[in-house]
């Protein structure tokens, strides 16, 4: 499942990115590698799995796939933690920049 979450969100982001940021504007290209890097991170992951388990791998307890599901969303949504950390770092319409040097006339 971890596999699965993180392929589909990076097709999704690779989609988005490929469609509307032309201009780098709003870093999606950085999160399509943090999830194209978490994709081939569980690949590898599910290779030595595989490897290790043969049929067995097949046929995943109820609970190690609830495990599964709920680690892939976490490392989804840490991808996005670190992509609006990113965003806020570079700033790259200057709102974060524009907001804290506000002046009042």
């Amino acid at each position: 499942m971890t596999l699965l979450i993180t392929v589909f969100a990076a097709a999704i982001c690779t989609a988005v990115w490929y469609k509307t940021d032309s201009r780098e504007e709003m870093k999606l290209g950085t999160l399509c590698l943090i999830y194209w890097g978490a994709s081939l991170m569980w690949l590898v992951d599910a290779v030595s799995e595989f490897a290790e388990l043969k049929a067995g791998y097949f046929t995943p307890s109820p609970a190690d796939m609830l495990n599964d599901t709920f680690l892939g969303l976490s490392a989804a949504a840490l991808g996005l933690v670190i992509w609006l950390a990113v965003l806020l770092i570079k700033d790259p319409k200057n709102v974060v920049k524009n907001t804290l040097f506000k002046r009042k006339n």
